[in-house]
């Protein structure tokens, strides 16, 4: 670790409170020392179904996953995929196996949400059935809508970018977007594509920790220019220092290991991500 300055730790207690108030089924390994919880966006495990996903995230020794539109549910379920529109025999099969593998359903992302309530709803009573800590979109479209029901149905909203040229890749647009809005409505920081648009993923986060809801972390060997995933640790991203900013705004919500790279053979490094995320929360105890 590159820092070890240490910060009050927040209760996880009050942490599984919140999530228990929702439904969550939480296990002592879906939240840390450190308050928060660590996940695996599901999209790290792209070439598998969800049950294999859920299956390598509980190999690698996280609490819980993130899920994304439209992956395979596998199993004996054919080509059913998972998403609000899946039938409650599926919903089912999917608690079930997150259930016996001692995980939770974090978050759910990166979905578009549409500007019609009535469409958009179906997206939030979804991740409210699931006992979710909140969504991830890119739809700042359809920000009125999404501050309603964020608000309504008492979820976090999570704004997520990509690299450059694309909408969100400047932390500025979302930040005056949601400004004096909804305390519901922040970021899902996605720190390598930050980096990748040529941004000091730690001065974005010093200046925007208290609207940080979720990450999709990363560590990179380069700033300004692509580069691939690297395990946690190994890259040039002070990722102890921007975990420590955002403790300092209380951040309780869910830091989702994204890996985009060796795609059907990435298991290894995502346990080594997830490693290093217990140690820190461990130092922090």
């Amino acid at each position: 670790m590159k820092r070890r300055n240490l910060f009050t730790m927040i209760p996880a207690a009050s942490v599984l409170l919140s999530l228990r108030s929702k439904g969550a089924p939480i296990t002592e390994a879906a939240i840390t020392a450190a308050g928060f919880g660590i996940s695996v966006q599901c999209w790290s495990f792209k070439e598998f179904t969800l049950f294999e996903a859920i299956e390598m995230a509980a190999g690698a020794g996280v609490g819980g996953v993130e899920l994304f539109p439209d992956q395979k549910i596998g199993g004996d379920h054919g080509d059913a995929k998972i998403g609000p529109g899946m039938e409650d025999k599926h919903f089912e099969a999917v608690a079930a196996k997150l259930k016996e593998h001692g995980l939770v359903a974090y978050n759910y992302g990166v979905v578009a949400i549409s500007k019609d309530e009535a469409e958009a709803r179906k997206t939030f009573e979804f991740a409210k059935r699931f006992g979710m800590y909140g969504v991830t979109t890119e739809s700042l479209e359809a920000l009125d809508v999404i501050e309603k029901l964020a608000k309504e149905y008492d979820l976090k909203v999570c704004f997520h970018n990509h690299p450059k040229p694309t909408a969100l890749w400047n932390p500025e647009t979302v930040s005056k977007a949601i400004e004096g809005r909804h305390p519901n409505l922040g970021y899902c920081a996605d720190l390598g594509h930050w980096a990748t648009s040529g941004l000091d993923p730690l001065e974005v986060i010093k200046k925007n920790a208290s609207r940080i809801h979720a990450f999709h972390l990363k560590d990179r060997e380069k700033i300004g220019e692509w580069s691939h995933d690297r395990p946690f640790g190994t890259g040039i991203i002070d990722l102890v220092a921007i975990l420590d900013e955002v403790r300092k705004h209380k951040f309780a919500g869910n830091v989702s290991i994204e890996y985009e790279h060796n795609w059907k053979t990435n298991q290894c490094e995502v346990a080594q991500c997830a490693g290093y995320l217990k140690g820190y929360a461990k130092s922090k105890a």
